[in-house]
């Protein structure tokens, strides 16, 4: 089975595995909400549009913010 994009591709922009799933994860998100509050469905699903954006060259770990303790305060406010 062979995967679209490549991750030799994917790597060249986000070089790290563990960073490229997290920041794949941040932006489907963020596209997944935008949608939701426009109404728009989606006809991907957000995490492969999320993907198609780094093999593009249009997104990269330099434009999210990857921090620990964000993640952590995000955890404890889904939780309330």
């Amino acid at each position: 089975m062979m995967l679209y994009p490549a991750m030799s591709k994917l790597n060249s922009y986000i070089p790290n595995r563990y960073m490229l799933v997290n920041v794949v994860a941040r932006r489907a998100r963020q596209i997944s909400e935008a949608a939701e509050e426009m109404g728009e469905p989606l006809n991907d699903k957000p995490v492969t549009l999320a993907i198609r954006e780094v093999a593009e060259g249009k997104l990269d770990a330099r434009g999210m913010d990857l921090t620990i303790e964000e993640d952590v305060v995000d955890q404890e406010t889904e939780q309330l």
